[in-house]
């Protein structure tokens, strides 16, 4: 055979070769960006309850890395191997800003998976968009009752929803009068003029009337609120002995100092996490808010295995302990991750399947305040469950501590009610 021609054939060969050399490089490198799961985040992380968001992205981003540097998904399947990869968008706590936050985290980032967005007013209409799209929405802690009550296939939610909340707010008000013995008559209503307020106080009218409990104090602020002497005022006038709070941090802050500012002290204050779960609550008061009770899904003084250390390697890693929303958080990504690592896909509906057909418990899942996470057809934790902490002098600083159920309070504290100083 000619040499021209069989050089001319190495050459077409070589050439061939290095195609197939190139297609197969190409081929790897697509396949190594496959092997990555992305979930979208919507947070408040600038505005008025930025300092939640900024401790629930803290959360994800302390699961997700040591869960990517352990080697990612174990699965017998296509995403064995696979890396978490995390994009998150800031919803200014802005319903508008959170829908366009979904939307293109769905159509121009490709997320599988969205988690989020804290505020219930965002999160209501985000999920609308995911479930839309056949996008999962896993929602860690965002209460309003509607959010599981749409049919919606694709959302999941790992809190106690509103109507609990409130449920349990009016069993603890009944708890504080047998237990003291003093006849609480009168209630008060104090809460912010959004979705997550508005929700609270439909819920809170019809429990006092239940309850027996007379209602002399029903008042709303505005998001943007700057003074809200007026509403402590008027408490101060009609002297409720219960006072039920709805708050964002900003808004928090400024109400219990106000309060204390005009020597307004009820017989209780019982918030609805929100802003006076947020760290910057206590920070910002201190003596003000002493003695003040809190409605929580978690603490970190609750007698739970490895919790201690969890904690301290998330206090060592940003400075400051774990709350209850940021617990939710926690649990919200090891449900994600344990249901990926059981379907080893990320197809919607596998997902869907797999969520409603587990129990989340054990390992990760043993911090909880209650025994597992069960989702039932709508989405809905039916495991959700509360405590009570109340806000107590420890050695020279205010701590939330731990005072409700009485298997869960901290050793050597006991609920103080009413507070010592009272109307």
């Amino acid at each position: 055979m000619h040499r021209k021609y069989l050089m001319g054939n190495r050459v077409h060969l070589a050439m061939a070769f290095s195609a197939i050399l190139t297609l197969g490089l190409l081929s790897t490198s697509a396949q190594a960006k496959s092997k990555e799961v992305v979930i979208g985040n919507i947070l408040p992380l600038s505005g008025p309850s930025a300092s939640v968001g900024v401790e629930g992205k803290q959360m994800r981003e302390f699961v997700i890395n040591k869960f990517n540097a352990a080697g990612g998904i174990k699965c017998n399947g296509a995403l064995n191997g696979s890396k978490i990869k995390m994009i998150y968008l800031d919803s200014k706590s802005d319903p508008t800003v959170g829908v366009s936050d979904a939307q293109q985290l769905i159509n121009q980032d490709h997320v599988d998976m969205i988690t989020g967005a804290w505020n219930s007013g965002v999160t209501y209409p985000a999920t609308q968009i995911a479930e839309m799209n056949k996008v999962p929405f896993i929602v860690p802690v965002s209460v309003m009752d509607r959010i599981t009550e749409r049919g919606f296939k694709y959302t999941f939610r790992v809190a106690a929803k509103d109507s609990w909340w409130t449920k349990d707010q009016f069993k603890f008000i009944d708890y504080l009068a047998h237990k003291s013995g003093k006849k609480i008559k009168t209630v008060g209503f104090v809460y912010i003029n959004n979705d997550f307020g508005k929700s609270f106080d439909e819920s809170w009218v019809k429990l006092a009337k239940e309850h027996g409990y007379k209602v002399v104090l029903n008042q709303s602020y505005g998001e943007d609120a700057t003074d809200l002497t007026p509403i402590v005022l008027k408490m101060k006038s009609v002297k409720p002995q219960v006072v039920l709070l709805v708050s964002d941090a900003a808004d928090a802050i400024l109400l219990q100092n106000t309060m204390a500012s005009y020597d307004v002290h009820p017989w209780a204050l019982i918030s609805s996490g929100g802003g006076q779960a947020d760290p910057s609550f206590i920070k910002n008061t201190g003596e003000s808010a002493r003695y003040l009770f809190d409605e929580s899904e978690w603490a970190s003084d609750m007698n739970r295995p490895g919790l201690k250390e969890l904690n301290k390697s998330y206090k060592k890693r940003y400075g400051s302990s774990i709350n209850g929303e940021t617990m939710d958080a926690y649990i919200a990504m090891h449900t994600i991750l344990t249901t990926l690592q059981n379907t080893c896909s990320t197809n919607p509906d596998k997902f869907r399947q797999a969520m409603l057909n587990t129990e989340f418990k054990g390992g990760p899942f043993s911090v909880m305040a209650y025994p597992s996470v069960k989702f039932d057809k709508t989405g809905q934790n039916v495991n959700a469950g509360l405590i009570m902490v109340q806000v107590r002098k420890v050695g020279n600083k205010y701590e939330r501590v731990t005072v409700y159920p009485k298997d869960d309070a901290r050793a050597g504290y006991k609920i103080v009610f009413p507070q010592p100083k009272h109307y």
